[in-house]
């Protein structure tokens, strides 16, 4: 069993060993997390999502805000990621508050992206209807156009958000399904760990 990360007393570090092994084993996306959000009635949302940094204050991604997830974490800033990481048989989740993040950080993470990539965040009017692919393209082919001569800048409406942890379950596979599962649980400044049965 691979129990070592249960004499942890914070989540960060064990995140931060358990991530760089899975960015050397996983052959796409180690980086791919599920993300869980809720509508207005209450009814959960979830999709794959890449995180594009982490730290001690929490874990970033980013989307266009007028999406399906942009809208519900808007409306309900709460949210909940899982990390599986299948060749590895280990699994992270993380609950916890959302916020936006600033305009700067946004930005430059914006200005690391692929010219391709920022045009698409201007052509995509994501999780509305689309009435053809035509329509997308045509879009595309507009705003490439637009900014062919210049830098493409952030849209306003395109961002990121930051999901601080209230709590983090590390979970590792064990022989007939006796896993290891520990959950870090805030504590005031610091964590409660909690060990829990597979």
């Amino acid at each position: 069993m691979d129990g070592d990360f249960v004499a942890e007393t914070e989540p960060f570090g064990v995140f931060a060993e358990w991530f760089k092994a899975a960015e050397a084993a996983e052959p796409n996306d180690p980086n791919a997390m599920a993300l869980a959000t809720v509508d207005p009635d209450g009814m959960p949302n979830v999709r794959i999502v890449l995180l594009k940094g982490y730290d001690e204050r929490g874990f970033v991604f980013y989307t266009n805000y007028e999406s399906a997830k942009g809208r519900e974490l808007l409306a309900t800033p709460k949210a909940a990621l899982d990390f599986h990481w299948k060749s590895l048989g280990r699994q992270v989740r993380v609950r916890g508050d959302v916020a936006t993040v600033g305009a700067s950080e946004a930005d430059a993470y914006f200005a690391s992206r692929p010219p391709g990539s920022r045009i698409g965040a201007w052509a995509s009017r994501q999780s509305r209807p689309l009435e053809s692919r035509f329509a997308l393209e045509k879009a595309v082919a507009a705003y490439t156009a637009r900014f062919a001569l210049g830098e493409i800048p952030r849209p306003g409406y395109w961002s990121g958000f930051r999901l601080t942890p209230r709590e983090m379950e590390f979970w590792s596979a064990g022989t007939f399904r006796l896993h290891d599962r520990v959950v870090f649980r805030r504590a005031g400044e610091g964590w409660e760990k909690t060990r829990l049965y597979p």
